[in-house]
């Protein structure tokens, strides 16, 4: 999920494991300097003298790519993309980019595969990896990914939800573990105590009890209500309470929410909505919603990846950076774990686009990875972003390691500024990420959607029941069709 991953791991523990990934980091490369990688197609073979076989150069070929752009409402972002566009065509002149304003929807991708209408290369996301696969709508870029000299320098964890059967179907833009995002001007206006970041289930309904007001159409916060992403923020708190989505044991894949870890956090989302009166009375509310809700003052809390919240509430909401905290998710108990879903964005090539295409993408997705010229492009954003009034948020996870040299150099510059979001250390080493599911996570989102719709507007739903049918579904109708 964005608005924009098989084993679980803390970030504590994913930032020091690719600290020894990130050392023999090459620094000084700048791949606009480079001399561009001749192709492995070979265009003679002469066995009789034993001749070299002639290569062709893809560099003087005229290539047609066409690109993932950002929204129209990411102003800075197309900024920053057009100057990677620029400097891509000053190596690669050869190149001819087009931008396309389609983003990734499950719904729409076959559509945009059988019309041959999908970009070379288009955005998704960590749940999307096998779903693309089995359906053929993302190429193997195995030989591209293995030639790549920065390779074994990319976050494994992120980039491994993307290796099936030992190929590899994308490439790791960055990551996030969900978090919540809290407006603390609301909670000072109402003298509620700021939460501790290791704070529990309780913690976070009596500080949305504190600050809600539900006759002025504030809530204390706004779980997301509709749109597979309402099963995705209920999925914390499966996580948070020790459940699991699904279990994968001899041969067999098995329905596992329905357990007394799910039946323990929609409790607790029975009690936000019936027993607190915490959420928005207009419950039904998609990511753009919620997160609106909160850059517009209407909730105090707000349940995402932080980047994209942080994105609205400061540079279209006008929220002053130092009232927007991040926090992690709480712990069902004191001493529990603050587990997130860990998700991430991902660039995926196009199999219908010819040989030549898909290399000129990947040359692209990667072109600024572990550079100079991407370091330079950045803080000139920044720059302009502060004389703007705006700012910048980093990645919550990068595809690279922040204790890799070239990560220590982004927070370099990152420190310079004070229009970039810092997030909270304490905060940060709090964080504990786990994957989605293997198999059909977007059906079982929207399985449990159906499943807090009930919740939500009725009271006295049989909680127990809703999530054994909803359980029911999921294997009748999916897993038992799987052969893992």
């Amino acid at each position: 999920m964005r608005k924009n991953f098989v084993m679980g791991a803390s970030v504590v523990l994913l930032c020091s494991m690719l600290a020894a990934c990130g050392s023999n980091n090459n620094n000084g490369s700048n791949n606009s300097n480079q001399k561009p990688a001749e192709s492995n197609a070979s265009a003679s073979t002469n066995t009789a003298t034993d001749t070299p076989a002639a290569t062709e150069d893809i560099t003087q070929k005229k290539v047609k790519i066409s690109i993932y752009y950002p929204l129209p409402d990411q102003v800075e972002n197309r900024k920053l993309e057009d100057d990677k566009i620029a400097r891509f065509n000053k190596v690669y002149p050869n190149v001819e980019i087009v931008k396309s304003d389609w983003h990734y929807a499950p719904n729409e991708i076959g559509i945009k595969m059988a019309a041959n209408e999908a970009p070379t290369f288009f955005n998704t996301y960590a749940t999307e990896a096998k779903f693309l696969v089995e359906k053929g709508w993302a190429a193997d870029i195995t030989d591209l990914y293995n030639s790549y000299e920065f390779k074994d320098q990319i976050n494994p964890v992120l980039q491994n939800q993307f290796i099936i059967d030992g190929k590899v179907y994308g490439v790791a833009q960055k990551g996030y573990v969900t978090t919540t995002v809290l407006n603390k001007k609301m909670l000072d206006d109402k003298g509620v105590a700021v939460p501790s970041y290791d704070w529990t289930w309780d913690d976070m309904l009596n500080t949305a009890k504190g600050v809600a007001d539900s006759k002025k159409g504030i809530a204390g916060i706004a779980p997301m209500g509709k749109g597979n992403e309402a099963g995705w923020n209920w999925t914390n708190f499966l996580f948070e309470a020790g459940g699991e989505i699904q279990t994968i044991a001899d041969g067999k894949v098995t329905s596992a929410f329905n357990s007394a870890a799910g039946a323990k956090a929609l409790d607790f989302y029975n009690k936000l909505r019936w027993d607190a009166d915490v959420i928005p009375k207009d419950w039904a509310l998609g990511w753009g919603d919620a997160v609106g809700a909160f850059g517009q003052g209407r909730t105090a809390m707000v349940i995402a990846g932080a980047e994209g919240v942080l994105e609205q509430a400061l540079n279209q909401g006008g929220m002053k950076i130092e009232d927007v905290l991040t926090y992690p998710m709480p712990a069902a108990e004191k001493g529990g774990k603050h587990t997130g879903v860990l998700g991430g964005d991902y660039l995926v090539i196009n199999p219908n686009a010819t040989k030549d295409e898909q290399e000129m993408a990947f040359r692209y997705i990667t072109f600024d990875y572990f550079t100079d010229d991407y370091l330079a492009s950045l803080e000139k954003d920044i720059q302009a972003r502060q004389t703007e009034g705006k700012f910048f948020i980093p990645p919550h996870i990068n595809y690279f390691s922040p204790e890799s040299e070239y990560g220590k150099r982004a927070q370099a510059i990152f420190d310079k500024y004070d229009n970039v979001y810092k997030y909270n250390a304490e905060s940060n080493a709090l964080l504990d990420g786990k994957p989605e599911a293997q198999y059909n996570t977007q059906e079982y989102y929207g399985s449990m959607t159906n499943v807090l719709q009930e919740v939500f507007s009725k009271k006295g739903t049989d909680l127990q029941g809703q999530l054994d049918a909803a359980a029911n579904e999921m294997q009748t109708k999916y897993y038992d069709a799987i052969k893992p």
